[in-house]
């Protein structure tokens, strides 16, 4: 399976996560979804939600509200806006505020599980973010004294440390010879992917991952533990936000 294609169309912001704006033809056109030849749109995966957009055209505009992963990429066009047809050009954004905000926090929740792990060794049992905003589960049986405010500032110095954020692909049998290369309680790689996707926060943690991620910590800004929740039989959720 090629990483970069998804149906009929590659996959732009795996090679590129800066990519806002980018050209396409329209291949399938309907209320329910668009799908493109090329797309920077993340079609959301990994706790990371979709993208948002707008993809222009003749002197129309269509925005996308979301992306739907099927046997194609369909963008999923807002409520009563116009539909391209097929084989049009399209001249295509991605909302810039919100991806750079979700690649901020997708980032720093790396940055937590680095930590958590390299502290304590818990593996990561689920997790979701927003904009800014976002929540970690740990298999973490208890609790030490002062555990929220450590982890706060341990945090915070690996962003000041300015490591970097590297994206590389590697068949799946060297990726999962990797050390501690999934993270999660258990594995999400589904058995047919042969290429795997692996996000390097250099000196800190590696994953097997899909998502979009900033270039160095020091891009994530500021990371704050909101809450420590006990979620029973040993589990904790972690719920962080993002500042500048």
């Amino acid at each position: 399976m090629t990483t970069d294609l998804h149906g009929r169309t590659q996959r732009l912001e795996l090679a590129d996560q800066n990519l806002r704006d980018f050209e396409a033809v329209v291949l399938d056109a309907t209320p329910e979804g668009i799908v493109l030849n090329r797309s920077a749109f993340y079609p959301g995966g990994g706790g990371q939600p979709a993208d948002h957009g707008v993809l222009l055209w003749q002197g129309v505009e269509t925005r996308i509200a979301g992306v739907r992963k099927g046997d194609d990429l369909y963008l999923i066009p807002a409520e009563g806006d116009p539909v391209p047809p097929v084989g049009t050009v399209v001249r295509a954004a991605v909302a810039d505020e919100r991806r750079s905000a979700l690649m901020r926090t997708h980032s720093g929740l790396h940055v937590l599980c680095g930590v958590v792990f390299r502290e304590f060794g818990c593996p990561v049992t689920g997790g979701n973010m927003e904009m800014l905003t976002a929540r970690m589960d740990f298999n973490l049986p208890e609790v030490p004294a002062g555990f929220k405010e450590s982890v706060e500032d341990l945090c915070n110095a690996e962003i000041v440390a300015d490591r970097r954020i590297d994206v590389r692909v590697l068949p799946r049998a060297e990726a999962f010879a990797i050390p501690d290369i999934i993270r999660t309680a258990t594995n999400l790689v589904p058995p047919e992917v042969e290429d795997v996707r692996i996000v390097d926060i250099v000196g800190l943690d590696t994953q097997a991952d899909g998502g979009t991620h900033v270039a160095s910590t020091r891009q994530i800004g500021r990371i704050k533990v909101a809450k420590v929740e006990s979620k029973g039989r040993g589990f904790r959720r972690l719920r962080i936000t993002i500042s500048d």
